[in-house]
């Protein structure tokens, strides 16, 4: 049982199993027990059940700050919220994936879990990659920070452009080269059918299947923005990995209060581009205006938390009528 207590990408062993018995745990828990049978969700337990999740999270937080030391708690946390706010501007499209595949609410739930379950390994995919990444070229740091501004600038000054999934190629690829269905059946993913010009019984796609492709599709889209903002907050690969992951579990559960009420978050992207900008520039004061000290991490989840919490409050009130437009 030695082994539990080697070195793995600087983390201990056990560590890593623990956070996986976490991961799993929570999952089998979810899909077995409370959603067992596909059901549509109110807003009041969605809200209920993301809070249970947030608590999971942020008591994770107390573990790493007591194992780690208050230097990694104060960047996991960082990266919680970060990664939490991002996903909250990732709801706009998930709910335009489902309403274009015509996907009820009581299908939906299903398939956002199942989407998590493949984030959780997409996303260690491309954490592992980042992480060999910047142990072997430092340098690539700083190419994650100019991306992070350029980002930012360019969410500050963007207009709102709205997905069509029709275009998506995907979507395009998929009804050209595989069978699928024009219409749901249950909650399966793949069926038996028969062939229109020979008769014989063959397996066909789904639409919630189509939809589950492009949306975890999607979320590498979203990966490209998120991964680098962790990776420039620490490049401890167990902080990267599990406040990343911590932060996705919980949103199928808060999607559907916030997809009811997505319209009055519209001012969140201006500060999340705020976090971005904030978070690249961040690299370069450390490295090259203060002599290579490292940014005080509290002072680092006050900003990120103080613009992301502006950012909501701002929407709220803006969006506080039901008739007022957001800008209007």
């Amino acid at each position: 049982m030695d082994f539990l207590f080697d070195s793995f990408l600087g983390t201990p062993v056990w560590f890593w199993l623990a956070f996986l018995g976490i991961v799993v745990a929570l999952t089998a828990f979810d899909l077995g027990f409370l959603h067992k049978e596909d059901k549509e969700m109110g807003i009041r337990e969605s809200l209920k059940l993301s809070a249970f999740y947030i608590g999971i999270a942020l008591a994770f937080g107390l573990w790493v700050w007591y194992a780690k030391g208050p230097d990694l708690g104060m960047k996991y946390y960082t990266g919680f919220f970060i990664e939490k706010a991002l996903s909250i501007d990732n709801v706009f499209v998930i709910s335009l994936i489902f309403t274009y595949f015509a996907i009820p609410p009581k299908y939906q739930y299903r398939a956002l879990l199942w989407g998590i379950i493949a984030v959780i390994v997409l996303r260690g995919l491309m954490i592992a990659a980042g992480a060999a990444l910047v142990q072997e070229f430092y340098w690539t740091l700083y190419l994650f920070a100019a991306f992070l501004i350029a980002t930012g600038v360019k969410m500050l000054f963007s207009g709102d452009q709205e997905m069509d999934v029709s275009r998506n190629p995907v979507v395009t690829f998929m009804n050209r080269h595989f069978r699928v269905t024009p219409e749901l059946h249950g909650e399966k993913f793949l069926v038996r059918i028969p062939d229109g010009k020979t008769g014989k019984m063959v397996t066909a796609m789904t639409p919630l299947l189509l939809a589950l492709i492009v949306i975890n599709l999607a979320d590498l889209v979203f990966a490209v923005d998120s991964v680098p903002a962790i990776f420039a907050i620490t490049t401890d690969t167990f902080i990267v990995y599990t406040s990343n992951i911590m932060a996705i579990l919980g949103l199928r559960a808060l999607y559907f209060a916030l997809a009811a009420m997505v319209h009055r978050f519209h001012y969140l992207k201006y500060a999340l581009a705020l976090v971005l900008v904030f978070i690249g520039s961040k690299i370069f004061i450390s490295d090259f205006l203060i002599g290579g000290d490292k940014f005080p991490p509290v002072l680092s989840l006050g900003v990120t938390f103080a613009l992301i919490l502006g950012g909501i409050l701002f929407s709220l009130w803006k969006t506080r009528t039901g008739d007022q437009q957001p800008g209007g």
